[in-house]
């Protein structure tokens, strides 16, 4: 397992001193990253070869929420690779080895000059020295939306929603999503299913349906089809 230690730091936390959920995500993303960076096949790696890994989907469940000045440590590895697809596994505990977060991530290598999905290589697969798939409740990569809701007001897309692959970041949608939900939810679960990456300019509109204790929200162009679904349990 590839791992680093932090802590929960004043300008990561909410209103009461947690990590907010949409930080959580950020630590895991992060953490992928510094683990293909350190190996050799990060950003550079993959500009040169002229592909990059997309996020697909995410489930995120959150068994205990940091709080500020925590020693934290979040980890990842590799769980297996399908065709076109990479499976990752997260885990973040504190530092006695109380487990905070369990998630699940499912990843899309894309040739970005083909513009389509393709195979990664086995020399690049090999790098990632394959571990065992983490216990687990693992929920459908889809998020489906019915429809109805509550339309929210706009979002253009901003400059700070980008991130290297010049696409609005995972992390921000999560944040973008959680800004329009009322105040009170506190979400012990997540999930992302990215349809369409958003880009500078984009409008995204937000719809969002209650359901029971999940909160659905789309994040829609305004011809109705999807960026993104998400779902946020509480």
């Amino acid at each position: 397992m590839y791992c680093f230690e932090s802590r929960i730091r004043y300008s990561e936390v909410d209103e009461y001193g947690f990590l907010t959920a949409g930080n959580v995500v950020n630590y895991l993303q992060d953490c992928s990253t510094f683990q293909s960076e350190d190996l050799g096949i990060g950003i550079d790696f993959l500009k040169e070869h002229q592909t990059a890994w997309i996020l697909n989907a995410w489930q995120i469940d959150i068994l205990e929420m940091p709080r500020l000045g925590d020693l934290v440590i979040t980890g990842t590895w590799a769980y297996d690779f399908k065709g076109i697809y990479g499976y990752r596994n997260f885990l973040m505990k504190k530092t006695d080895g109380t487990e905070l977060v369990k998630a699940n991530s499912i990843w899309v290598y894309f040739d970005l000059v083909q513009k389509k999905p393709i195979k990664a290589t086995e020399e690049h697969i090999k790098c990632y020295h394959i571990l065992k798939q983490l216990d687990m409740e693992y929920l459908p990569r889809k998020v489906v939306i019915s429809e109805g809701g509550c339309i929210k007001e706009p979002i253009i897309v901003r400059r700070h929603h980008i991130d290297t692959n010049h696409h609005v970041n995972n992390g921000q949608y999560i944040q973008l999503a959680l800004d329009v939900l009322p105040e009170s939810v506190k979400c012990t679960r997540l999930r992302a299913e990215y349809r369409r990456a958003a880009v500078l300019g984009d409008c995204m509109i937000p719809r969002v349906i209650r359901n029971n204790t999940r909160y659905l929200v789309a994040m829609e162009d305004i011809e109705g089809n999807s960026y993104v679904n998400l779902e946020f349990s509480v």
